[in-house]
């Protein structure tokens, strides 16, 4: 029996705005082959306009794939389930795994490790997971870069969490840039909106960079 190739790996764990990412892709050997004559890398490494290109290519040629989505909310803790985002991660994974795993052929899982500790983080994922004796789970740090199948993954992700940016800076017609802390846009956005759209989901308010924003304001007003 033939060996299947899944590959699982996030989008947006650092960005202020918007939600995480993440996706899984199936593949086999003769799929994977294609891939690498494909080019397909880690999305870091690639621009927007090919990103996009590949992600259309990866879903036609995969056998399949899944995308999970963690909202500002749940990132935030707002569900009550007193999750952190490394267990939230983990579920979001088993779910992709549980998703794309029918129990007839022999799956090796490879997945981009969000944590320090590898060991027991795959050991929290794996609780979730439905059956799971046809699988050969792995867990490594820069999958993405190693391994092409979770670097279409990554693409995949990546892809996926531009395009909800993108949605929501049409739906409240400013243009906020990435979401990341870095991106002078956004900063500017935090600054010049936060008190007009936070508690709206836009914004994840556990982030040093907002809880920051409010000390700031609140300074500013004593003074």
């Amino acid at each position: 029996m033939k060996t299947l190739i899944l590959g699982i790996d996030d989008a947006g764990r650092g960005p202020v705005i918007g939600p995480m990412v993440l996706a899984g892709v199936l593949i086999n050997d003769k799929i994977k082959k294609e891939f690498v004559k494909l080019g397909i890398r880690d999305s870091k490494t690639i621009l927007p306009k090919k990103r996009e290109i590949l992600a259309k290519k990866i879903k036609e040629s995969a056998i399949t794939h899944h995308i999970v989505k963690i909202s500002v909310d749940e990132i935030d803790g707002k569900t009550g389930d007193k999750l952190n985002l490394n267990q939230r991660e983990a579920i979001a994974t088993s779910m992709i795994i549980n998703k794309l795993n029918k129990k007839k052929e022999q799956i090796k899982v490879i997945i981009d490790c969000p944590s320090a500790n590898i060991k027991s983080w795959k050991e929290y994922m794996e609780k979730f997971l439905i059956g799971g004796s046809n699988l050969n789970v792995v867990c490594e740090h820069k999958a993405d870069e190693n391994h092409v199948v979770v670097a279409a993954a990554s693409i995949i992700a990546k892809v996926e969490r531009d395009n909800e940016i993108k949605k929501l800076r049409e739906k409240i017609g400013i243009n906020f840039g990435s979401g990341y802390p870095s991106d002078p846009f956004t900063r500017k956005f935090i600054y010049e909106h936060y008190g007009e759209f936070k508690g709206k989901g836009i914004f994840r308010e556990s982030w040093a960079t907002i809880k920051k924003h409010k000390s700031h304001k609140s300074q500013k007003k004593l003074f």
